[in-house]
């Protein structure tokens, strides 16, 4: 008989701190308020680190910070200057990848394979990529001589934690801006492990200031009349907020936000590739991701085919121990996100819509989730309407095209969907009228920092990566 043999990575690689304190003006401070918080590993429970949390005084030390580091070092600096921080940041990322991808599994749960193969390999990249832009400013198509805004607020998500770091700082730094950011209270810890690398690069006191904490700081981070720009990605209940507390300053605001992606496919597609996609689209990072393929559209012709394969895959996939290199599915990243995913899917239940999950042996610590799929799902489903944000599954069926189209655009949301067919001009016609800001054909949750990413509607607004993400950093 087979017996499992797992091959975790070692943890020795970090050196995790008992307590961080907080990052401002290039030295780690403590707060002013004495304030601290846990910072969790959602596979097991245990306390990795006692964390800082700042407090109105902290975050008005950091702007004020950012503010003179812009005044009198980084925005008079040349880009060519600027881009040699940023190369070197990205060089001592990629020098520090196996140590960074490990703290990010411990502190979020996610899977080694993809911090270490997904993760930082975008991470590294978006620097670079950034790095090459510092000095072409004047040719990006915003004008002759476009000009930094000055003190970016910065408020990220912990589902991707050091990639949304990337997104938001690359592209701030390399348009002349200075940075204060505020990593999620759940996953601050490679934040902190970044505030290290920007001292090794020598970067400048100031340009980069990262303060943790909870939804006050982000608060009093967004809300300080120091900042001349907003950057957040989250929940859309929050990112409505920001909108109302920012409308009427001269705060310049972009917002991703939540998603309901629907993953189509059509009678044509080749199902073996479709269903890695779509388990790629929902399972990938335990769900936790803004444009989760997770409303499934089917041919009605295909649907029992794709499912019957569908459910056959899901039952290799493993759950377990992050650290192992095998592991497919980790752990949820807090007792909270938990359960609202156990109550949306106990709503799916007893509206109806017929629960599956494949045997499943879960850690007894730590906080787990069964990879689930609904069928008989419609559109009134609370599982077909809400973002659930975890390893759910809702399936739809759907006859023609047209009926996909109305189908996947029947939802507040607006940020990605996928398409699977093997006629290049369906895909043509759909992707001009699905009402998503990003649309893949015949792949799913593919990433380059040079293509821009961003929704409509409910998904926020603005655009990061490529080009589009230095328009949100300039005055143009």
């Amino acid at each position: 008989m087979f017996e499992y043999a797992p091959a975790p990575e070692s943890r020795s690689v970090v050196d995790i701190k008992p307590s961080y304190g907080l990052f401002v003006d290039g030295a780690f401070v403590d707060p002013a308020s004495g304030g601290s918080f846990k910072s969790v590993n959602p596979a097991s429970e245990e306390v990795l680190a006692e964390i800082a949390e700042a407090g109105a005084d902290d975050v008005d030390r950091a702007v004020r910070a950012a503010r003179s580091a812009y005044e009198k070092v980084w925005g008079p600096m040349p880009g060519r200057d600027r881009a040699k921080y940023l190369f070197r940041i990205a060089r001592l990322i990629q020098e520090r990848s196996r140590e960074l991808a490990v703290l990010e599994s411990l502190d979020n749960g996610k899977p080694i394979k993809e911090s270490r193969d997904v993760d930082l390999p975008l991470v590294a990249a978006h620097f670079f990529y950034y790095a090459g832009w510092a000095d072409k400013l004047p040719h990006a198509g915003f004008g002759s001589d476009p000009k930094p805004l000055g003190v970016a607020a910065q408020v990220i998500p912990w589902n991707f934690p050091l990639l949304m770091l990337a997104w938001k700082i690359a592209p701030a730094l390399a348009a002349g801006n200075t940075v204060v950011l505020k990593p999620a209270e759940t996953t601050p810890l490679t934040a902190l492990l970044f505030a290290e690398i920007c001292q090794q690069a020598d970067l400048p006191a100031g340009v980069v200031n990262i303060v943790t904490g909870a939804g006050d700081t982000g608060r009093a981070l967004v809300e300080h009349p120091g900042v001349d720009k907003v950057a957040f990605t989250g929940s859309t209940e929050v990112g409505r907020a920001i909108a109302r507390s920012v409308a009427g300053t001269r705060k310049k605001l972009t917002l991703e936000l939540g998603g309901k992606a629907a993953n189509i496919v059509f009678d044509d597609a080749p199902i073996d590739q479709a269903v890695e996609g779509i388990v790629n689209g929902i399972f990938f990072n335990q769900g936790h991701v803004c444009c989760a393929g997770s409303r499934l559209l089917v041919q009605e012709s295909v649907a029992d085919r794709v499912l019957e394969s569908l459910k056959r895959r899901m039952a290799q996939l493993r759950v377990g121990d992050p650290l192992d290199k095998n592991t497919d599915i980790g752990a949820i990243n807090s007792a909270e996100q938990l359960a609202r995913i156990r109550e949306l899917s106990d709503a799916g239940s007893a509206e109806g819509a017929e629960r599956w999950s494949p045997p499943c042996e879960l850690p007894e610590r730590g906080f787990w989730f069964a990879p689930t799929i609904f069928t008989g799902v419609t559109q009134a489903h609370r599982i077909a309407r809400e973002e659930i944000f975890g390893p759910v599954l809702s399936v739809l069926t759907f006859r023609t095209p047209a009926e996909a189209v109305e189908k996947a655009n029947n939802t507040p949301y607006g940020l990605s969907a996928g398409i699977w067919t093997d006629k290049g001009s369906r895909i043509l016609w759909l992707a001009d009228r699905l009402r998503a800001g990003v649309v893949w054909a015949n792949t799913f949750n593919k990433f380059d920092p040079t293509s821009p990413f961003g929704g409509y509607k409910e998904s926020g607004y603005g655009r990061e990566g490529g080009r589009h993400g230095l328009e949100g950093y300039l005055n143009v």
